[in-house]
C-alpha cells in the first residue's frame, strides 16, 4: 500500500464529509468528528498496527520522525492541497502509533461567519490589554481567535506575532503585517518563542494556549507594556480562568498578579459548540467584559462574585452562558437537552426558561 495515497484519501474524505477531526488508531476504522460526534468510516479496513505506522509516518519528515521516536508524540501542521490544513498529534496508546488531526480552513471566518455576538468587533479595535477566549477541547477557541486576528490584518496597518504550536490558520497579509512562528521549525521551543516574541516589534500577540506560568506571565508583561495580546486557555468560565491564572503562581507572587491581571485584562470569553437542531453547530458564549466593578473585584480577589456582574451588565455587552443557552433554546436553533449537557448549571437555565 502507498500510505502517503492512501492518508491523501482520508484528508479528501474528511473535508469532504464537512468533519472537523480525523481519528486513526489501531483495531479500529478511520473515524471523522463530524458535528460533535464520531462516525467511523464503514467503507474503510479495520486499521491494523502496520497500516496505522504507515500513515503516521507520512505525515512525519526525517526530523519529525526522530523527534516522535524519541519523545512518544508530536505536534505539527500538515497543508492539504492548498485548501486547508491539518492540525496534528501523532502519539503512541498501548504501543501502537496513533493519530488525531484537527481539520483547519484555508481562510479565517469573519465574526458573523462564526454566529457571534457583534460585541466581538470591540475586541478586534482594542490597542492594548489581554483578551482570552477559553472553554474545553474542540469548542472552537482557535477559530474565533483567527476571525479576530483576521480582523485587525484587514482593517489596522499593525504587525500581528503569533507564536503556535503548530500554526493552524494560515493570514494572507492584508494591512498589517503577520507573522506566524511556529513551534519546532521557526522556534526551538514554546518558551524560546515567547522570549523573543518583545524584540520583534510587535503591535498585536497572540499566544496559540497559555501552558503555564511562564506564558501566563509573559502575555500579562506584553499587555501591560503596550500591547493587544489574544491567547487561549482551557477553562470553563470566566470566574474560573482569572482563579486559575492567579492560582498558577506561588503565594507570594499572587498579590503582583492579581493586580498586573486587574490592570491588563479586557475581556474573556467562554465558548462552546452546540449540535443546532437542523445540522451544524453554532457557538454559545460567555462574555465577560472588564469594566470598574470586574477590575476592583479581580484586586479584592473577590472573584466568586464574578458571575453576579455579568448577569448584570447586559447593556454592557456582556453574557452569562446560560442567557445565551436560553436564547439559542428560545430560538429553536438548539434543543433543550443540549443546551442542558453544555450548561454549568443545567437548574438555573431551566429557571431561566421558565421566566422568559
Amino acid at each position: 500500500m502507498d500510505y502517503k495515497i492512501k492518508l491523501n484519501e482520508l484528508l479528501l474524505t474528511c473535508a469532504r464529509q464537512g468533519a472537523s477531526d480525523l481519528h486513526i488508531a489501531v483495531g479500529r476504522k478511520p473515524i471523522l468528528r463530524v458535528d460533535g460526534f464520531l462516525l467511523p468510516l464503514e467503507k474503510e479496513e479495520v486499521i491494523t498496527p502496520e497500516v496505522a505506522e504507515g500513515l503516521v509516518l507520512a505525515m512525519l519528515s526525517e526530523k519529525q520522525k526522530e523527534t516522535f521516536l524519541k519523545d512518544r508524540q508530536i505536534d505539527l501542521s500538515l497543508p492539504f492541497e492548498d485548501k486547508a490544513r491539518f492540525r496534528v498529534n501523532v502519539y503512541f496508546q498501548r504501543g501502537y502509533m496513533s493519530a488525531a488531526l484537527r481539520l483547519i480552513p484555508a481562510q479565517a471566518k469573519t465574526v458573523e461567519d462564526l454566529g457571534l455576538p457583534s460585541i466581538f468587533h470591540d475586541f478586534a479595535k482594542a490597542r492594548q490589554g489581554f483578551i482570552l477566549v477559553v472553554g474545553p477541547a474542540g469548542q472552537g477557541k482557535s477559530t474565533t481567535l483567527a476571525a479576530l486576528l483576521d480582523e485587525i490584518n484587514h482593517t489596522r496597518t499593525e504587525h500581528i506575532v503569533s507564536v503556535e504550536d503548530p500554526v493552524e490558520y494560515l493570514f494572507v497579509q492584508d494591512k498589517s503585517i503577520v507573522s506566524q512562528r511556529e513551534i519546532g521549525t521557526d522556534a526551538a521551543s514554546f518558551h524560546d518563542g515567547l522570549r523573543s516574541v518583545l524584540r520583534q516589534d510587535p503591535d498585536v500577540i497572540m499566544i496559540g494556549e497559555m501552558r503555564d506560568r511562564e506564558s501566563i506571565g509573559m502575555a500579562m508583561t506584553a499587555a501591560e507594556t503596550g500591547h493587544l495580546v489574544f491567547s487561549t486557555l482551557h477553562t470553563n468560565s470566566a470566574s474560573q480562568t482569572v482563579d486559575r491564572i492567579i492560582d498558577s503562581f506561588p503565594a507570594d507572587q499572587q498579590s503582583q498578579v492579581t493586580s498586573q491581571l486587574a490592570s491588563t485584562l479586557l475581556a474573556i470569553v467562554s465558548q462552546r459548540l452546540i449540535p443546532r437542531v437542523d445540522g451544524g453547530r453554532v457557538p454559545a458564549t460567555e462574555i465577560m467584559i472588564v469594566n470598574p466593578a470586574i477590575r476592583n473585584l479581580i484586586r479584592e480577589k473577590k472573584i466568586f462574585q464574578i458571575d453576579l456582574v455579568i448577569e448584570t451588565s447586559v447593556q454592557e455587552g456582556m453574557m452569562t452562558l446560560n442567557r445565551a443557552l436560553a436564547d439559542l433554546v428560545m430560538k429553536k436553533e438548539i434543543s433543550l437537552e443540549n443546551a442542558e449537557a453544555h450548561s454549568l448549571n443545567p437548574s438555573e437555565l431551566r429557571i431561566l426558561l421558565e421566566r422568559t
